[in-house]
């Protein structure tokens, strides 16, 4: 073949070659984006999801629009982002249960929590509180102690289901101090909390918007939070740690993931827009009104963060005995 006629066959070639991932990146967002939510819409998870992806959304230049998809403690959410493409186009809002709870949780899991996505960020963690009901007179941790070590098994904890963070916090709290008590699995917070205020209940941990109004009413008593500080939602209302039970932390958290294989310009390109929308007051003052605390990291930090949480949480686990399939 001449010359001349090859270079035009190389040339003919070029017009049709692919475009490269890098290329696509660059060009990264060309349409709306879709964030999973693995909750019902109105609970915390969504309305976090919300107000951070309309603030992103304005930095992007396109709409992040959420999908909630409920159900299975938050697998079934986790499995669709995980065998999407890999493209920046659908995003999971990974949380505690997601990406800390279900590894150990379930002996048969439809995702690996590490090796099937890759970390974005971590946008907010929302500590569980621990609450009494009006049957409890314990003011503070110790005084529950007490009170439960005088009730034995009669006492009971409730919760928004088993495997749930405030199940499990339970579970450490049980374990940490040296205790028996009688777990009641709701399905969902709301009846949990509805019985806890009627005294079917004696104390529960869960999160701290659907408790505010009720600790801020006095119908329900907040005496300790299981984040290492203190909250902004509740000032005055201490750590575990500061009511005698050193080291205990039980947060719940929520951060954005892609499935593996996400090229790392896009990824940045959503860590930046994240970042900045935590980073805007409204956003911060939003999250801190659903009792959370805005923490963007960057993506190798938030993948350290995940291991970890999956160690901390599988003890948690293996002492409550709670098992899924």
């Amino acid at each position: 073949m001449n010359q001349p006629r090859l270079l035009a066959r190389v040339a003919l070639a070029a017009c049709f070659t692919p475009v490269l991932p890098a290329a696509q990146a660059q060009s990264y967002p060309a349409k709306p984006i879709t964030l999973v939510v693995p909750h019902s819409a109105g609970g915390t998870s969504d309305i976090l999801a919300r107000t951070v992806a309309a603030e992103a959304g304005k930095t992007l230049g396109q709409s992040i629009i959420i999908e909630n998809k409920g159900g299975a403690n938050g697998t079934i959410a986790a499995k669709q982002v995980a065998t999407s493409a890999p493209d920046g186009y659908t995003l999971l809002l990974a949380t505690a249960s997601t990406h800390g709870i279900n590894p150990s949780l379930y002996s048969r899991i439809s995702y690996d929590a590490v090796k099937d996505f890759t970390p974005v960020t971590l946008l907010a963690t929302v500590p569980n509180v621990l609450v009494v009901g009006p049957n409890v007179k314990a003011v503070n941790v110790q005084e529950l102690i007490a009170y439960i070590r005088g009730q034995g098994d009669k006492t009971n904890m409730g919760s928004a289901g088993a495997g749930t963070p405030g199940h499990l916090a339970g579970e450490m709290f049980k374990s940490s101090a040296k205790l028996q008590f009688t777990h009641v699995p709701y399905k969902g917070g709301s009846p949990a909390i509805t019985d806890l205020i009627g005294g079917q209940i004696d104390f529960m941990f869960t999160t701290i918007p659907g408790v505010l109004p009720h600790v801020k009413a006095g119908t329900l008593r907040a005496l300790a939070v299981t984040s290492p500080e203190r909250s902004p939602a509740l000032p005055d209302v201490p750590t575990m740690a500061e009511s005698g039970l050193p080291g205990f932390q039980a947060v719940s958290w929520h951060g954005v993931v892609a499935p593996a294989g996400t090229p790392d310009a896009v990824v940045a390109t959503l860590n930046q827009a994240l970042s900045g929308a935590l980073a805007a007051p409204a956003v911060k003052q939003r999250l801190m009104e659903e009792g959370a605390q805005a923490s963007n990291v960057n993506t190798a930090a938030f993948g350290k963060f995940i291991q970890t949480e999956i160690a901390t949480w599988a003890q948690a686990v293996k002492d409550s005995g709670a098992t899924a399939n």
